[in-house]
């Protein structure tokens, strides 16, 4: 049986772009997530995460967008997922010599991940529909 463990992450969105990070083996790209401390909630993990591995400053949407569920290391891992929008962008942050961040469109995002629930969870940062396969109408 897996070991669940809980994390939070945010999706930081400023003029209609999305900001992504490599994961810290550089490998993939992903969105600022991390386990929820103790005596953290899940939105203030999402905010220092944010800041830690990306440089954003910004603030939460009241309620989390959703979660997703993937497995690293034998361990599922939970992750519930906030949209933020961004109010700074600073140069110099925790994580800058680990991580690479990039301000991509939502297209682009959903190209570079590799999770497909939080690609769902994207789509609603702006209301988009997954594609359906087009079907022809019968007259």
């Amino acid at each position: 049986m897996p070991i669940w463990m809980r994390q939070a992450a945010a999706i930081p969105v400023r003029d209609g772009r999305i900001c992504l990070v490599t994961s810290s083996s550089g490998r993939r790209w992903v969105v600022p997530k991390g386990q929820i401390d103790p005596g953290h909630t899940p939105g203030e993990a999402a905010l220092v995460e944010a800041w830690e591995e990306a440089g954003l400053v910004g603030a939460l949407d009241s309620e989390p967008l959703g979660s997703y569920s993937y497995e690293k290391l034998g361990r599922e891992l939970h992750v519930l997922v906030y949209r933020m929008t961004v109010t700074d962008v600073r140069d110099t942050w925790p994580e800058r010599n680990l991580r690479t961040r990039a301000w991509v469109t939502l297209d682009e995002a959903l190209d570079r991940i590799e999770e497909p629930g939080l690609r769902d969870l994207l789509r609603l940062v702006f209301r988009v529909k997954a594609a359906t396969r087009p079907t022809l109408a019968s007259a």
